[in-house]
């Protein structure tokens, strides 16, 4: 048996009842009755006690040795929060995720509305103590509403066993009504019923507002369960249609004219930029079928039937339509027209975004409304040379500028009739005159469309992408232009010679010993050179840092290079050492090792079915030489550090790819410099050739500002065929081996796999195991920092300034790197080569530098297993 419990009486008739024992368990809790008002717990109402508040909040019983007994004078509620309690769990603030959007959500609040206190109001109190709820009750329709107002609770439990107390759907009703009300979850509790009682319909309580209906039953759990599937049920689907008042905010101040429809084109929303564009009243649009709508004459007969088409297979339009305002007039928009996919994966709505053609463009359609060929032709024409004309002129912008004489006019008229006559052209000038020409007999919305084509093939880099918003990271915007930019900065007096001899004999070190004569621990690692983990890191530290020469010798050997250059492996083994005495065993990166790792993975590649079956015998020889002295003589230093540095070779190659092309020159004339390393000195010269300008080819593929180029043209060129022709075919392995096969008869198919291979294989580090893939961040960074360090000594420019070893952030720059060059790159090349674990070492990879870059930004210590 407990101890007695102790009573205080306080000044305001409110007895105070404490038992010893400090137990939480709500069975323990101690009523006392006085009259006929009871209060379970801590506080009770008294007769003499009439002042005391109609709205009382419970107090834990796991906080009441505490001093939160304090009640607010001259107030309506007294409050005490049930998240102290030892069985609470969700005190703190929770992230909900709603598509793109992340929303907080603080612990919820729980109102009860309770004429009298019992049993089962007890019950939802000790629920929301266990759940973690913040708990008010209120024994009035008054001070709930006024309660409710003041904390907008999540869930609201009304009592209805007790109809003469209030009338439970009327406040309901009123709850409802307020602004808050809309999204807050209201719950009824209803008395059981008797055996010989019908059940009652739920459409009143419905109707009234409430969305759910509890049978009383007082048992903690049970109260606890219905507030569980409440608050991931109804409040979560609540919390997260609260957010849309935001989107539809955002709507309403958007400046592009908004229209949202059902699948069946039936009007649901529009915004105010849509009402002022059109001359509607959304009251008069909302709830109308497009088809009802007056359209333009103006359109091309089919062009409803083309948009039709296209958004219904779940596909976005985008082009030229117009549209009649409820004046009558019509205006020219640019559409975008997005299929929204819903449950099930059917279109449940598509959203149209309309943008009024710009000012020029409506000038354009003025100025030649008068032309002398609008005259001359009929009705049906007119739009079509309304666009022949414009399109004469170089550019939107030359049109509406020209002067009143129309001179400027004229003038582009004979430019373009030379540039018509003229017998040499570049493909780029063939490609606008096609275009040119297409458009004269085009609809208008396919003129317009070519418009911008010929706009983007104005410009100069055509494959290159803008930094868009990554702009505003120097990490990538560094990384970027310091890899893909070869121009000076500024010119400088100080010139960069390179401080070692660039051709070193092979006769200052011994030939190596025979493939056969391996030491035993380096042919024991050499075992599991072909499995993608393999660590060139342990061949580096067991070979003394020559593990290009033995990782070659065993590559070629399997190749059977010997055999197609029908040369010894003495031979080969002296080129491989001569080779790897080129390569600077004082970069931190740019060395051997990282030659031999590019060779493993050019291998590796091409030991992939599609890789294999795509290119013949001599494309797999020049690939394995290509990679073996793509970076042979690297100085350590970028092309832009070269340029800005005046350097030797940058002067000899014109400030372009300047290692690149440094690489191959001094490749061949090594090879050719000594007879006993000359691996060509035995094959045809017209094969020779051949083998050389591939060599050549992939080693200046790996210049960076081409980068996009070669992605491109690989995905163009090669991806999408192959796509096409797989979802088309029905034997998958029949039309894969037509496709392989019409790729090895293109030699410019040939030459963009290679390209391909030889890019992906020079950067593959974030592909690789998160070991390695550490290493060698941490060595190309060293490299850099290297670089600042001298630029700053000789007063160059910096060129990549986020390189700095005292401020640099690691993790930065190579999310950058992978998010910016590599990620996009071995998607096209996992299409092709299929490379599953490249693609699960990259994600692993992107996952570890955000977590650490994460943590950074917080302070806080990366886990253990980082």
């Amino acid at each position: 048996m407990g101890c007695a419990p102790s009573i205080h009486v306080s000044q305001s008739g409110v007895i105070y009842c404490r038992d010893s024992d400090e137990s939480n368990s709500p069975h323990q809790t101690t009523t006392i009755s006085q009259g006929a008002a009871t209060v379970h717990g801590f506080f009770i109402k008294t007769d003499a006690a009439e002042s005391l508040p109609s709205v009382l909040a419970y107090q834990s019983r796991a906080t009441r040795t505490s001093s939160r007994r304090e009640k607010k004078e001259n107030s309506n509620c007294t409050e005490a929060e049930t998240q102290t309690s030892h069985t609470s769990v969700k005190v703190a603030s929770t992230e909900v995720h709603f598509g793109p959007m992340r929303l907080t959500q603080d612990p919820f609040q729980v109102l009860l509305v309770f004429a009298k206190e019992d049993s089962q109001s007890d019950g939802f109190w000790w629920a929301c103590d266990k759940a973690g709820y913040k708990c008010n009750i209120a024994r009035t329709p008054e001070s709930a509403l006024e309660s409710f107002l003041d904390k907008h609770h999540e869930i609201i439990i009304i009592d209805n066993r007790h109809a003469k107390c209030f009338d439970a759907e009327t406040l309901c009703r009123s709850i409802r009504a307020t602004n808050p009300g809309e999204n807050t979850v209201m719950l009824v509790v209803v008395p059981q019923l008797c055996n010989d009682q019908e059940e009652c319909s739920v459409l009143p309580l419905l109707n009234a507002g409430f969305n759910r209906r509890y049978i009383e039953n007082p048992n903690v759990t049970a109260c606890y369960n219905e507030l569980i599937q409440l608050e991931h049920g109804e409040v979560l689907s609540q919390f997260k249609l609260r957010a849309c008042s935001s989107i539809f905010t955002a709507l309403e101040h958007c400046q592009e004219a908004i229209e949202i429809t059902s699948e069946d084109h039936v009007i649901q929303y529009v915004n105010p930029a849509f009402e002022h564009m059109m001359g509607y009243h959304k009251g008069e649009l909302i709830g109308k079928e497009l088809t009802e709508l007056p359209k333009s004459d103006k359109n091309k007969a089919d062009l409803l039937d083309t948009i039709n088409t296209c958004i219904k297979k779940g596909k976005k339009w985008q082009g030229i339509y117009y549209a009649r305002q409820k004046a009558g007039e019509s205006i020219q928009q640019d559409v975008t027209i997005t299929p929204v996919i819903g449950q099930g994966g059917k279109i449940r709505h598509f959203v149209s975004i309309k943008k009024l053609c710009s000012d020029n463009v409506k000038q354009v359609y003025n100025t030649h409304s008068e032309d002398k060929y609008m005259e001359e032709n009929s009705q049906s024409d007119s739009q079509s040379l309304k666009h022949k004309d414009r399109r004469k002129g170089s550019d939107v912008r030359s049109i509406t500028s020209r002067r009143s004489d129309g001179s400027s006019f004229n003038r582009r008229h004979s430019s373009m009739a030379r540039i018509h006559s003229m017998t040499i052209e570049a493909p780029i000038t063939k490609v606008i005159n096609i275009i040119n020409t297409a458009q004269e007999n085009s609809p208008v919305t396919v003129a317009e469309a070519l418009d911008r084509v010929l706009e983007i093939l104005r410009t100069t880099e055509l494959y290159s992408p803008q930094l868009g918003t990554k702009d505003d990271d120097p990490h990538t915007s560094n990384l970027v232009g310091g890899l893909m930019t070869d121009g000076l900065r500024r010119m400088s007096g100080n010139e960069y010679i390179f401080s070692k001899n660039l051709q070193q004999s092979y006769g200052h070190f011994a030939i190596p010993v025979a493939l056969s004569d391996v030491p035993p621990h380096v042919a024991e690692l050499l075992d599991d050179e072909e499995s993608w983990d393999f660590n060139i890191f342990e061949l580096e530290i067991i070979t003394n840092k020559r593990p290009l020469l033995y990782l070659g010798l065993k590559i070629l050997t399997q190749f059977r290079v010997c055999e197609f250059l029908n040369t010894s492996e003495k031979t080969i083994r002296s080129w491989l050492q001569l080779i790897e005495a080129n390569y600077h065993a004082s970069n931190s990166y740019h060395n051997s090792t990282h030659a031999a790792d590019v060779l493993h993975a050019t291998a590796y590649f091409l030991r992939k079915d599609r890789v294999k079956g795509s290119l013949d015998e001599l494309d797999e020889v020049a690939a394995l030489i290509a990679a073996t002295v793509h970076d042979v003589d690297h100085p350590g230093r970028t092309n832009s550090f070269l340029c800005n540095a005046g350097s030797e070779l940058a002067v000899l190659y014109n400030d372009t790819a300047v290692l690149e092309s440094h690489h191959a020159a001094l490749a061949f004339q090594l090879t050719a410099g000594d007879d006993k390393c000359n691996i060509f000195k035995n094959i045809e010269r017209n094969q020779f050739r051949t083998l050389r300008q591939a060599i050549i080819d992939m080693v200046l593929a790996t210049e960076m500002t081409k980068h996009f180029e070669h992605v491109n043209k690989f995905v163009n060129s090669i991806n999408k065929p192959m796509t096409s022709i797989e979802e088309t075919s029905s034997n998958s392995e029949c039309s894969d081996g037509e496709c392989l096969s019409s790729i090895k008869n293109s030699i410019e198919d040939r030459l963009l796999i290679k390209r391909m291979l030889i890019k992906c294989a020079d950067v593959a580090n974030p592909c690789r195991s998160v070991k390695l893939c550490v290493e060698w961040a941490g060595r190309i960074s060293e490299e850099y920092f290297s670089q600042t360090d001298e630029e700053k000594r000789q007063g160059l420019p910096v060129v990549m300034p986020v390189f700095d070893r005292n401020t640099c952030s690691i993790p930065k720059s190579q999310i950058s790197f992978i998010d910016y060059f590599i990620t996009d790159m071995f998607d096209a090349w996992d299409a092709f080569a299929n490379l599953p674990k490249l693609i699960q070492h990259l994600a692993e990879n992107y996952k570890y530098w955000k977590t650490l870059d994460e943590c950074k930004c917080k302070g806080l210590r990366p886990p253990p297993d980082l």
